[in-house]
């Protein structure tokens, strides 16, 4: 009896353990299958796909999405052809540039051309090709470049002392971007009516200037007028949005030309906690502002001297040729007077982030490089109010930099009410206005004098000193101390930004400096900062 019932427990257990053995097999062969079709799903993903799964501040800095192809096969063609290019392009080149270095000639110069010009042996090399979107009836291509030339290029310069000299353009060493537009796509042969270049991104740039058998520095100033004149000349020729048109097919390709297509309105208002360029005393800071650095479209502040926290509220205006791909560029300096100003920091608003028609209010951290931003040292900041009008739509709002608009907003509403064109018709209702009314400026106060101040020292009269603080954004400033008086005279004057000016008010408190002592109070008092916007 135990023989057949032992035997059935070993029959029961062997078809459990079978069981359980093809489930596990079935499971694994499970698992196997939905792995395969992950891996496959993974294979078949695209960058697009990775980014929606996983988003970019998920990514080691190591790891770069970049759409850029390589063009090997260009480079090695380009190689084969390039001395014909060099022959071919050369006279081309000189003939197209000579003009823009005439224009941008240095005072001091009474005549700048080439002597010689060749591109040189070396082929510049394409490291990668992107095709960009931009609508069904265009094609654009961006070429990324890099050349390091071995070119032969000799200026001849003349002076008005009469002093000629050969001054040979070497070392050039450039990377940067080319954009190629192929516009419009047509239904005959090439299938585009025209071509448009222009250097894109300027990435570097570099080169020496060598006086043929002399020394340029034994003319100060020449190189870098030199250097500025090339720089500019690029800048004006070649540099985006400026672009050069090559027809194709017969047309008017009148429309690819540039063209302004809007106005920036920037007002700089200040900026605080520069970094410090002087051993003795503060800073001088000034800025300059350009969306192309040329001479005539980059302007320059006025200097606020020993001051790390300057205050500028200054307006100006630039022209824009193209709001998705121009930039803001604001630099802070330190004037050093007959020297050459220190660079302070810098900083930029990408056009493309503006709303046209909407003031942008801005604080921009300043850096030391646009370009590498590795430096994390803090350098102060810049405040900005910036406004976009495109072409075209200057009725469809009001422009609040404009000379109407830029009274105060309760000039305006007392100017309204005074000419009847509002229905302000008692003081009830014009209080009731000035609540609703949010004011923003520069506050300019000066401390001129007091008199018939109390006696507070024991021996002598009193040293007293001004205290000035707005009371709803605690902004303080002090004049200096004057010893022994009690009809002190200051004549100093302190700058205020104000961004409630309607509901903040100015506290003025004379105290009495003692150096061993407690610092006594004279006299305190409140100023509403209405009274200043009346």
């Amino acid at each position: 009896m135990g023989f057949f019932v032992g035997l059935l427990f070993g029959l029961v257990a062997g078809l459990a353990i079978v069981v359980l053995f093809v489930r596990s097999e079935n499971s694994r062969s499970n698992l196997r299958t939905k792995l395969a079709t992950t891996v496959a799903a993974f294979a078949r993903m695209t960058v697009e796909d990775s980014r929606k799964i996983l988003p970019a501040e998920f990514y080691p800095s190591w790891v770069v999405f970049s759409q850029r192809q390589k063009l090997t096969w260009l480079n090695q063609h380009l190689t084969k052809i390039w001395p014909y290019v060099d022959e071919a392009a050369s006279d081309l080149i000189k003939a197209s540039v000579e003009p823009v270095l005439e224009q941008y000639r240095p005072v001091i110069l009474s005549s700048l051309k080439f002597s010689k010009f060749t591109l040189g042996t070396v082929a510049p090399q394409f490291t990668g090709v992107s095709i960009l979107e931009d609508g069904a009836d265009s094609v654009i291509m961006e070429l990324e470049m890099q050349w390091d030339a071995n070119s032969n290029i000799v200026l001849a310069i003349k002076t008005y002392l009469g002093v000629s000299l050969p001054v040979q353009v070497k070392d050039i060493g450039f990377t940067g971007v080319f954009r190629l537009i192929f516009k419009p796509l047509v239904n005959e042969f090439p299938c585009f009516g025209a071509v448009c270049y222009s250097l894109r991104k300027k990435k570097k740039l570099d080169f020496t200037l060598k006086v043929i058998g002399g020394d340029i520095s034994t003319i100060p100033g020449l190189a870098d007028a030199i250097e500025s004149t090339i720089r500019d000349a690029i800048e004006d020729s070649i540099m985006w949005p400026v672009r050069k048109i090559i027809p194709i097919l017969p047309g008017d390709y009148s429309d690819l030309e540039l063209k302004p297509v809007g106005m920036l309105e920037v007002k700089l208002i200040q900026a605080r906690d520069l970094t410090n360029k002087d051993i003795i005393g503060k800073s001088d800071p000034y800025a300059v502002l350009f969306v192309r650095p040329l001479p005539d479209r980059t302007k320059k502040s006025k200097i606020i001297n020993n001051d790390l926290n300057p205050i500028w509220n200054e307006h100006y205006e630039f022209i824009i040729e193209d709001a998705t791909t121009q930039h803001l560029v604001v630099r802070i300096y330190d004037d050093e007077g007959v020297q050459a100003s220190e660079f302070i920091g810098c900083a930029q608003v990408l056009l493309s982030e503006l709303e046209p028609g909407k003031v942008k209010d801005v604080w921009l951290n300043l850096v030391k490089d646009l370009e590498i931003q590795r430096d994390s040292k803090y350098r102060g900041q810049v405040h900005l109010e910036l406004l976009y009008c495109p072409f075209g739509m200057e009725n469809s709002f009001t422009n609040p930099f404009s000379s109407d608009f830029s009274m105060t907003s309760l000039e305006r509403v007392l100017k309204n009410g005074a000419n009847g064109t509002d229905d302000i018709e008692n003081e009830k209702a014009v209080t009731h206005k000035k609540r609703e009314i949010i004011i923003r400026g520069v506050l300019s106060v000066t401390v001129i004098s007091a008199e018939d101040l109390p006696i507070v020292d024991l021996m002598g009269k009193a040293d007293p000193y001004v205290v000035l603080t707005m009371k709803k954004s605690e902004l303080k400033n002090k004049t200096r101390v004057v010893n022994d008086s009690l009809n002190p005279v200051w004549n100093q004057t302190f700058d205020f930004v104000v961004e409630d000016g309607l509901h903040d008010m100015l506290i003025l408190e004379v105290w009495d400096h003692d150096t061993f002592g407690k610092v006594n109070y004279l006299v305190i008092s409140y100023i509403d900062s209405v009274l200043f916007l009346n």
